[in-house]
């Protein structure tokens, strides 16, 4: 196992017992299919997304490919298309979601509960790879790296779900909330430059509208 390669494995665990939780909100079954916070959404769906990026982790933690591996999760992002992509592209299609979302709360329950339980073993037992491919987009990160991704798609659609159903957002511990803000910040320089961001984050007057995606 190199340096860094369970990096974030304890705090990846940690985000999906969170994620667990909110979706156990006796808020969510009855909103089931109303529109959540993102257009085009139903509530279910995002319940769906987020429930994913656990059963994601369960089905490529032990997977071994040949992609080409990326340097950083940086790289990930700037890369990938979905991120200066407009909400209604092609890349940003979640029809699956709504199809996942048709088979019901109980059901997402099941999927996400089976995964936590595999990524834990996999985790434990050594048998999730230090590199792990990310097929949908053609190339492969670091262990660290991959599970920073679930892990900052979790916060924000935990977010997301959270305000879909008009409830308080949980408190997130240092070890998860951390390295994505940091990651997030990281992001938002490259597509806003570093003094837009501290001008948005220290002087009110010079504030400007700052989004990482």
């Amino acid at each position: 196992m190199s340096a860094a390669a369970d990096r974030y494995d304890d705090a990846f665990l940690t985000a999906a017992q969170v994620t667990r939780d909110l979706l156990r909100l006796p808020q969510l079954a009855p909103a089931w299919g109303e529109p959540s916070a993102l257009p085009g959404l139903s509530v279910g769906a995002l319940a769906c997304h987020l429930g994913n990026q656990v059963v994601r982790a369960a089905q490529l933690l032990p997977q071994q490919d040949d992609l080409p591996v990326l340097g950083s999760v940086d790289e990930h992002y700037r890369r990938a298309a979905w991120v200066t992509a407009p909400p209604d592209d092609a890349v940003n299609d979640r029809s699956r979601d709504e199809d996942e979302a048709r088979t019901g709360h109980a059901a997402l329950l099941d999927r996400v509960d089976g995964a936590d339980r595999t990524v834990r073993a996999l985790l434990a037992d050594g048998s999730a790879r230090d590199v792990v491919p990310v097929p949908w987009q053609g190339w492969s990160l670091r262990r660290d790296d991959f599970l920073l991704t679930r892990m900052l798609e979790m916060v924000v659609h935990s977010d997301d779900l959270v305000a879909s159903l008009d409830v308080p957002a949980p408190p997130l511990p240092d070890a998860v909330l951390d390295p994505v803000v940091a990651l997030l910040v990281r992001l938002s320089v490259a597509r806003h430059g570093q003094s837009a961001l501290v001008a948005t984050l220290t002087r009110r007057e010079r504030a400007r509208e700052i989004y990482a995606f």
